[in-house]
């Protein structure tokens, strides 16, 4: 599966390790890969949101939304042949939406997230991260983000939920769900290496892959 997957998506809640390993996959996979990242850290309403989620809700879903929209129009500038690898998916973006909008808020941004949404392609291979809400709020604290500081975790717990709820459901790419909480294969490299094989050896349109220590 991995051998023949050119656009592939590292997904998962905040504090997953998306990112992270988006970076070290495509750095392992072909130093031509083309890495599409989320970057909080440009989005100026973040901060205030985790402050005072009703207010700023709707103007930090749509700034993420144009940051997505013109990473991914960067489809249009690859070499035949080359890969990408991104940590975000933009089916999943309406999942935010649905969390933290009102209802009229959710309408006007669904209606922005029809007529602005980029051609993109389907992902050859979704990777989906998993972990629990104590797990995750401990890997936000950290790293310690100025914008996360005020993340608590059942903010978290109703992110999961969603994902859950979400990749459940998804089928329109083969998935890779993977443990994140005993499975870390950002800072561990024995745990990474196993990753990368068994994502090598993946057959199936969807599997499910951890351990126990």
């Amino acid at each position: 599966m991995l051998d023949n997957a050119r656009y592939i998506v590292v997904e998962g809640p905040i504090g997953a390790g998306k990112t992270s390993l988006a970076k070290r996959l495509a750095e392992r996979l072909d130093p031509q890969t083309m890495l599409l990242l989320e970057d909080p850290a440009k989005n100026p309403f973040l901060g205030r949101f985790y402050h005072s989620t009703d207010r700023w809700a709707l103007a930090t879903q749509v700034s993420f939304l144009f940051q997505r929209d013109a990473l991914l129009r960067q489809f249009g500038q690859l070499d035949p042949g080359q890969r990408v690898v991104s940590d975000f998916l933009l089916a999943k973006d309406p999942l935010f939406a649905s969390l933290n909008l009102e209802p009229d808020e959710e309408a006007l941004y669904q209606e922005i997230f029809t007529r602005l949404q980029p051609p993109a392609p389907v992902p050859d291979l979704v990777i989906y991260l998993q972990a629990q809400p104590d797990v995750l709020i401990e890997r936000v604290r950290k790293r310690g983000f100025d914008s996360e500081r005020r993340i608590t975790e059942s903010y978290l717990e109703r992110v999961n939920e969603r994902y859950a709820s979400f990749f459940h459901q998804y089928d329109a790419s083969p998935l890779f769900i993977v443990n994140a909480e005993v499975l870390n294969p950002v800072e561990q490299d024995d745990d990474f290496e196993i990753l990368f094989e068994r994502l090598k050896a993946m057959r199936s349109y969807r599997e499910f892959f951890g351990y126990a220590q």
